[in-house]
């Protein structure tokens, strides 16, 4: 079969794995049945050009998140004795949208942040010898922490939150 796509079969089921989402996720995503993309990871259907662009610019936006992280903690740790790291990862789409909606328009779901923590991960770790536990967040225990710290939301106090969990 002709594919006039930038994505083959193959191509399409493991970005869909690396990107840490289902069939049904990636077809919400790109406005299509799960059952169309069920077909392009078989081969049985072409991968439409808008799908496979929007699915190679969610991979790109993480990547590009890896990298300027990693480069912040490098230049983090030029001051400061390298030490271990936390973040803060959603288990659920509510949650995700009510602490981290800056990051909704680049990536919509939980799975994709999720992904991209992953590879900061990763990256720290082989690159920059660091490490960086994730922490699930946990709404109730968070509250807690900022109302006994006496902290508003911010990335910042989710941070702190977040290293106390290690």
């Amino acid at each position: 079969m002709a594919n006039n796509s930038s994505l083959n079969a193959i191509e399409i089921k493991y970005l869909r794995l690396s990107l840490g989402l289902s069939t049904a996720q990636v077809a919400d995503l790109v406005n299509v049945s799960a059952e169309a993309v069920e077909a392009w990871e078989a081969g049985e259907a072409e991968v439409s050009g808008l799908a496979a662009k929007k699915l190679l610019e969610f991979d790109e936006t993480i990547e590009m998140q890896v990298l300027n992280t990693c480069d912040g903690i490098e230049a983090l740790f030029e001051k400061e004795p390298k030490r271990t790291l936390s973040f803060v990862v959603y288990d659920n789409q509510a949650t995700y949208l009510q602490y981290n909606a800056e990051f909704i328009g680049a990536l919509p779901l939980a799975e994709l942040y999720n992904t991209s923590a992953w590879r900061i991960k990763k990256e720290c770790k082989l690159v920059l010898e660091v490490d960086v536990t994730l922490v699930p967040m946990d709404a109730q225990a968070y509250r807690e922490y900022r109302d006994l710290q006496g902290l508003k939301e911010n990335p910042e106090s989710r941070a702190k939150w977040a290293a106390t969990q290690l």
